[in-house]
């Protein structure tokens, strides 16, 4: 019985072919940072191998993102391509409420106390 060899490619050069990171120095230096898990073991080295299969949990801006990877590839290209190298599996964004927009709340403008000069009944002149 012979096994082959599973395909594998860097953990850093798979993150920016999957376009979570815009440039691989971003990827390597959330991963040399501790950030990556890989099958939910923590790794600290970029060039950690990844292969279909395995699990990577990462966060990417406020969010905490979790991938199953599909496969690899020889190039980083389109957002098409890239986006069949994985499956997320990320949790579901809470929503947040938005900042509310002005509702009398906050400092008036100049506009809105000159208007409340102008119309204020218990003012005598």
């Amino acid at each position: 019985m012979t096994h082959e060899p599973r395909a594998t490619m860097r953990a850093d050069k798979w993150l920016w072919h999957a376009r979570f990171f815009k440039t691989r120095g971003l990827a390597t230096k959330l991963i040399s940072g501790g950030h990556l898990r890989v099958n939910a073991s923590k790794v600290d080295k970029p060039s950690t191998s990844v292969g279909a299969g395995d699990v990577l949990t990462f966060p990417q801006g406020s969010r905490i993102r979790v991938v199953r990877v599909l496969g690899l590839s020889e190039r980083r290209g389109p957002a098409p391509e890239a986006q069949a190298l994985y499956a997320d599996m990320s949790p579901e964004k809470a929503d947040v409420p938005k900042a509310p927009g002005f509702e009398g709340k906050g400092r008036p403008s100049a506009k809105d106390r000159r208007n409340a000069r102008l119309y204020d009944p218990t003012r005598l002149e």
